[in-house]
């Protein structure tokens, strides 16, 4: 291991007073205010936690299931199922609540599943296959239990309301609609789910009682140090913020929407099928259907070969039959859509000859 300047070794702790990320605290803690307008929160526990999405789906079961907890899981694409099994290995009894993929969750379905779950979960924006999900309702039917948001999809892409909409703990990635390489998971918890959560969970790099002392604010104790943070990322994720807040994040947003129906109306008058549910279509995340006569890999082969363009398979049963068309962050602009249609269909044609 090789010392830092001044004699430190990578691991080791700060000096006191420090923050410990190499990143000014300052700078640190405008990331964490600008994460609490996106999320539409005033959460004092917001904050990006150093790990993907999936971690931070993990930290939200981590911290706040107890062995045992009646954890009811909306399930409508694949992040639905993850949920399932990640509450199941923290010891949940989990409540399935199953619904056709391509379609959104059913709130009164989900919220009467169960008579008094302690957690209901949900994926808002389901980036399997393209659908959003009424999370306001959810909310608004959730009772006494914490409501529990998979926004990875829709954070800086879609409307996210947390305050309002009730929602208790929320993760999400950089990757999408953020712009930013993925590594750090965009966090918030309410008060009401800070004062249930376990307070020796069963991973300590993820236990949400340590990191609030990193964070500082989160705690209103003194800064602590807990690991060295990627910083890049940290630095990276400020941009971001700073540049989606410069336009507006309802300007953001619009456009977000524009680019996506721009998207959806092109793809139909090419003769294709959309997959998601009308009505509950993201703009971001565009699934269609695979015309029966083509091969989806030919297609996304071209694609990325000839154009430069990549767009993603379905998964699981629809692996083969649904493509999925991203318009997200900066790439989410209604001028792009006319050169992707256009490859697309040359694309077609290439893989019908």
């Amino acid at each position: 291991m090789q010392p830092l300047p001044g004699g430190h070794h990578r691991d080791d702790p700060p000096a006191s007073g420090a923050s410990g990320s190499g990143v000014h605290r300052r700078d640190g803690d405008a990331v964490c205010a600008g994460l609490r307008r996106l999320w539409g929160t005033e959460n004092t526990r917001t904050l990006p936690l150093s790990t993907i999405g999936s971690g931070g789906m993990e930290a939200a079961f981590v911290n706040f299931v107890h062995p045992g907890d009646v954890v009811v899981v909306g399930v409508n694409g694949l992040f639905g199922e993850r949920m399932v099994d990640v509450a199941t290995r923290m010891g949940a009894e989990v409540v399935r609540v199953d619904f056709e993929w391509g379609s959104p969750v059913d709130p009164v379905r989900l919220t009467e599943a169960h008579p008094n779950p302690q957690i209901i979960a949900v994926v808002y924006a389901e980036t399997s296959t393209g659908v959003r999900s009424d999370i306001a309702e959810i909310g608004r039917l959730k009772g006494d239990a914490l409501l529990l948001v998979d926004a990875v999809t829709a954070i800086a892409g879609i409307e996210l309301e947390a305050d309002r909409w009730g929602i208790d703990i929320g993760y999400a990635g950089t990757q999408k609609c953020l712009g930013v390489a993925p590594g750090l998971a965009p966090f918030t918890v309410s008060e009401r789910a800070w004062e249930r959560r376990v307070k020796n969970p069963r991973s300590w790099y993820l236990d949400l009682g340590t990191l609030g002392g990193y964070v500082g604010e989160a705690t209103g104790a003194k800064r602590t140090y807990h690991h060295p943070a990627p910083t890049g990322m940290v630095v990276s994720l400020g941009a971001a913020i700073d540049r989606i807040l410069d336009e507006g994040l309802g300007n953001v947003i619009a456009r977000h929407a524009a680019a996506g129906e721009a998207l959806q109306v092109g793809l139909e008058k090419l003769g294709l099928e959309l997959f998601a549910e009308e009505g509950s279509r993201l703009p971001d995340l565009t699934t269609v259907k695979v015309p029966e006569d083509i091969d989806s890999a030919a297609v996304r082969t071209r694609l990325l070969e000839h154009y430069d363009i990549e767009i993603g398979a379905g998964v699981g049963a629809y692996a083969d039959n649904v493509w999925r068309i991203g318009l997200m962050g900066p790439n989410a602009q209604p001028s792009s859509v006319p050169m992707l249609l256009g490859a697309l269909e040359e694309a077609i044609a290439y893989a019908r000859s």
